[in-house]
């Protein structure tokens, strides 16, 4: 039997891979087994604990640290990450492992079904976010996989750039619109209750460290909590930072406001169901997550991008990018919510695809395993 495994370690990822889960799972069969690895802040309940969040068939569960305060802390981290994967890969024989993104804890696992000659499925490569540590991990991992899923074709033309086999990169889009198409069903009103908040405007925000910035996190958390005290009469709903060095001095900046702001509503995690649905109707999407990047144009929905952290990604007419000062950030959601770019907005066209990303990708990974011919013996494809 031939058996593929998927992991995620954060919500969002888990938002990114399920529609490609589902797929993948529609091919199973005795010869074909699609197992489902969970691992990371999923098993934290300082993040939320969102495994409860996962519908799909969990088949292990890996847990390891997620002590974010220092650059130790995320080193200790990834070598725990690093072992634990070893020894699973060792002990129960992949013939592929599906992964996303960009993580530092990604990037361990990517190492460890390198180690063990584990062939490496890899989505979203190739973009580019020069303001976080996850444009040179994101590179890396591109160079210890097998298969690539780009989300569009600037990020395509970098993996070839970096010496990957055309044959093996595939543009088929984002994941993110699959799930905007699919999972997007809750009404305003069933959104918010579900939040314990009554039917209101309301700009829908996540901020998290920019990791190649020298700025402090309280001075950009600072920043970001001053410019929305300038608008008192919106209601602001934040998710918590992720598992970064940094984040957990984030969250606990924001738990601190949320008991001092009234108009500021802080979660762990909104679950992708609720998260969507709440960007299907925000006035905007404000902070510095590729999200607000990615998945707004398919709602055509204004979104303010914050500082660095997402300097580079490809993106539409609905995002007003700033810099991180309260006056920027200010003036960007002014700019964002007045009616000239809420029309122009209505007009954007993603960048990211059609929506039907995951079933080519799912596709293509059971043809690959299926066929039985994968070789690991890296050859650099030289561009003309």
């Amino acid at each position: 039997m031939k058996n593929v495994a998927v992991v995620t370690a954060t919500r969002a990822e888990y938002g990114l891979l399920s529609p490609v889960i589902r797929h993948l799972r529609e091919h199973e069969s005795k010869d074909f087994k699609v197992s489902l690895i969970v691992t990371g802040t999923h098993l934290s309940d300082q993040y939320g604990m969102t495994i409860n969040d996962i519908s799909e068939r969990i088949d292990y569960k890996i847990p390891v640290s997620v002590n974010s305060g220092t650059s130790l802390n995320i080193s200790e981290n990834q070598a725990q990450a690093l072992v634990e994967f070893t020894r699973l890969f060792m002990k129960e024989i992949f013939d592929g492992i599906l992964l996303l993104g960009d993580r530092y804890e990604t990037l361990a696992v990517a190492i460890a079904a390198g180690n063990t000659g584990t062939p490496v499925f890899h989505m979203c490569g190739g973009d580019t976010t020069q303001g976080a540590l996850d444009e040179w991990m994101r590179h890396s991992i591109t160079k210890i996989s097998y298969l690539h899923f780009v989300t569009n074709e600037e990020s395509k033309k970098r993996v070839i750039q970096l010496g990957e086999d055309p044959e093996r990169v595939f543009n088929y889009g984002s994941t993110g619109v699959d799930n905007i198409l699919v999972m997007a069903d809750m009404t305003k009103e069933e959104a918010l209750s579900s939040i314990g908040l009554n039917d209101c405007g309301y700009v829908l925000c996540t901020y998290h460290p920019v990791t190649m910035e020298d700025g402090s996190v309280d001075e950009q958390i600072e920043n970001f909590l001053k410019a929305i005290t300038l608008y008192p009469d919106m209601q602001f709903i934040v998710t918590k930072s992720n598992a970064d060095k940094g984040g957990a001095r984030i969250n606990e900046l924001l738990d601190k406001a949320e008991n001092k702001i009234g108009n500021i509503h802080v979660y762990a995690s909104l679950g992708v169901r609720r998260y969507l649905s709440l960007m299907k109707y925000a006035q905007l999407v404000l902070g510095n997550s590729s999200s607000g990047i990615i998945e707004t144009p398919a709602f055509k929905v204004p979104a303010v991008n914050i500082g660095d952290r997402q300097k580079g990604r490809l993106q539409g007419v609905n995002t007003v990018n700033c810099g991180p000062s309260a006056a920027e950030i200010a003036q960007a959601i002014k700019t964002a919510m007045s009616e000239e770019h809420k029309k122009l907005s209505k007009t954007v066209i993603n960048p990211y695809g059609d929506g039907n990303a995951s079933s080519k990708i799912a596709r293509k990974i059971t043809e690959t395993v299926m066929c039985g011919r994968i070789d690991l013996k890296k050859k650099f494809y030289d561009l003309d």
